[in-house]
């Protein structure tokens, strides 16, 4: 749907139909965060699905195939349609969406504002190879920056809540990129850090070369490792947080957790074969941290 036309279904719809709208959004998406935003009650519930729908809109133009000043025209548009949410007028379906909770549960502009700039960073060139500091600041913005939005909604605001945004945002990012190396390398991207590679010999910047190297299994142990150094301090942080607010956090990072061990449990073998988490586990770590 164009974006002309969604500003029409959004003037058309009263905020029952829209709320329905975006949960029709979310559930035909598949993710597992949805496991998680089912613990919520509806009107955190909703606020969640509203952000995840924001963040699904932005990722697609940004993981599109039109040219490079589409990507960056269409999320400008975006950044024009955060200003708008602010004010209290949005157009855009989703930032309609995203009125009432913004209101309600203290949304930051400036966490909406860095999610744009992690997409604007896929969409203006491909990724390959980026040095630590650079993942770091787009773990940041694209994961992180959306955990500060939903520690909000989950309703715990507290610094610790920051904190276990901050930490497990990375711990997420970074299992995602150890989990998607083939789909990223599809698309000429790798997010795999420079230094990391460089210290077991890897060279070069080819995706598809770098994931054929004997040595990409040594690497991606040593990115897992960060990443389960982030699980650590997201689960410090989090005893000092709400335990009943913090549970679907609880849930994301266990689930999370559970497919870096069925990673490293791979040895990246395959990078093709995508290593999971079954819907049993996954039903079996809901109930434990996110019901029990």
């Amino acid at each position: 749907m164009s974006d002309a036309a969604l500003h029409d279904a959004a003037g058309q719809l009263d905020d029952d139909a829209l709320r329905e709208k975006i949960r029709q959004r979310v559930e035909e998406a598949g993710t597992s965060f949805y496991w998680a935003m089912r613990l919520l009650p509806r009107e955190r519930r909703n606020g969640m699905y509203a952000i995840y729908a924001f963040c699904r809109e932005v990722d697609d133009i940004a993981d599109g195939d039109r040219p490079v000043a589409h990507k960056l025209a269409a999320l400008a548009g975006w950044r024009q349609e955060i200003g708008a949410l602010y004010s209290g007028q949005p157009r855009h379906l989703v930032a309609r969406a995203l009125l009432e909770p913004t209101r309600c549960f203290e949304l930051r502009e400036e966490d909406f504002l860095a999610i744009l700039a992690g997409m604007e960073m896929d969409a203006r060139e491909n990724i390959t190879a980026p040095d630590l500091t650079t993942l770091d600041l787009y773990c940041a913005r694209v994961a992180s920056a959306v955990g500060h939005l939903s520690v909000h909604v989950f309703g715990d605001r507290s610094e610790a809540a920051h904190r276990v945004a901050d930490s497990l945002g990375r711990a997420l990012q970074l299992t995602n990129i150890l989990r998607d190396l083939a789909e990223d390398a599809a698309r000429g991207r790798l997010y795999l850090p420079r230094e990391i590679l460089d210290r077991h010999g890897i060279r070069g910047t080819e995706p598809t070369t770098i994931l054929q190297h004997p040595a990409l299994p040594a690497a991606c142990r040593d990115i897992a490792g960060l990443a389960e150094g982030h699980f650590r301090t997201a689960a410090r942080m989090m005893q000092q947080c709400s335990r009943r607010a913090m549970r679907p956090a609880a849930v994301m990072a266990a689930i999370y957790r559970a497919t870096l061990l069925a990673l490293q449990r791979s040895e990246w073998r395959d990078p093709a074969e995508r290593a999971g988490v079954s819907s049993l586990l996954k039903l079996w770590l809901v109930l434990r941290y996110g019901l029990l």
